[in-house]
């Protein structure tokens, strides 16, 4: 019988990260944080100027001038430190689950079976090193503070593995020292990264129990801007606010998926990476801030037609191809063959 793609076929995501929440406090308290403030999120009312493109339609000039002249009235979300505080503390747990490959939902047994032959052979012949170590630096350097990174004085990364809710092992990091842009580290960082990678690994083979607690505090400066996530409101109504941050009971935070976005940036085996340095994981490469999928179904690189050619068709794809395929299966999602 010809083997074929199920046509139900799910994977839950492997890197389970929480929100993240942002506390305030000073760069010289951060080893007593627990009187640390939350951060909260108020709201502005701003008079600012028309500066956006006009349409064509609103081109007549006996129309432009007063068009342009108006203010433009607008409520925002805003987040900041206290002016007594310098440092934003930023906390998430992220699990590592086991079970890499097996889909949580399939219903063709023979594809299933070739599927979870496939993914041994990579663990047996690769192993989850290079992607948790890949992993382990995106933790390390800060990535998942996206714009609250930009600009600081100082950054320091803290990574417990919480045992019965207990660190056992703690790893330090000056996230500053270390690129965005590729994964090439320091020779001192060395030592740490390879241990929390290796716990990472351990965790994506299944064999041990992973939680980790984050920590990353953050010097901007007394009463500076953060930037927690904007939430996404399709149905904005005329006169409602423009901006909308993110909270948990009244704490700014980080949306849990903008934290795996930020931890699975380990893409580096498209065309064009040289240039673009690392891309979330996606199946088409897809980076919706430039408009852009650098993995097209064209060039063949992208997952669904490399794990095509590796299950359907044994044709096994190079080693680094072979490592963004797996990473897409730590991502999780509805994979199956389209009716």
């Amino acid at each position: 019988m010809t083997l074929k793609t199920a046509s139900v076929l799910a994977f839950e995501r492997k890197l389970d990260p929480s929100d993240a929440l942002f506390h305030a406090g000073n760069w010289d308290q951060r080893d007593t944080t627990d009187g640390w403030r939350a951060v909260a999120i108020s709201e502005k009312s701003v008079r600012g100027t028309i500066s956006n493109r006009l349409k064509a339609k609103d081109q007549d000039p006996a129309k432009l001038d007063a068009a342009i002249e108006n203010p433009n009235l607008q409520k925002v979300d805003v987040a900041a430190l206290p002016s007594t505080t310098d440092t934003l503390k930023v906390v998430f747990t992220l699990r590592v689950l086991g079970g890499t490959g097996k889909p949580s939902a399939c219903n063709d047994a023979d594809y299933l079976n070739k599927l979870l032959e496939t993914v041994r052979g990579y663990a047996n012949a690769q192993g989850f090193g290079e992607l948790a170590r890949r992993y382990a630096f995106n933790l390390a350097n800060g990535r998942f503070l996206w714009r609250n990174r930009i600009g600081s004085e100082q950054v320091e990364v803290r990574v417990a593995h919480l045992v019965g809710g207990m660190p056992q092992q703690t790893w330090t990091f000056d996230a500053l020292a270390l690129p965005l842009r590729s994964f090439d580290a320091p020779a001192e960082f060395a030592p740490a990264l390879d241990g929390l990678a290796h716990l990472i690994a351990n965790g994506l083979a299944g064999q041990q129990h992973v939680l980790l607690q984050v920590t990353a505090f953050v010097r901007i400066g007394s009463g500076q801007e953060v930037f927690p996530s904007q939430e996404l409101i399709l149905d904005r109504g005329r006169g409602e606010k423009s901006k909308t941050l993110y909270q948990v009971a009244g704490i700014a935070g980080i949306h849990s998926q903008k934290i795996g976005n930020a931890l699975r940036t380990i893409d580096t085996w498209y065309e064009g990476a040289d240039d673009m340095g690392p891309i979330a994981v996606e199946p088409y490469g897809s980076v919706t801030t430039q408009g852009k999928a650098y993995r097209q179904p064209k060039q063949k690189l992208d997952f669904y037609s490399l794990l095509d050619n590796w299950i359907i068709k044994d044709q096994t794809p190079p080693a680094e191809q072979q490592h963004f395929v797996i990473a897409t299966l730590v991502r999780g999602g509805v994979f199956g063959e389209a009716g």
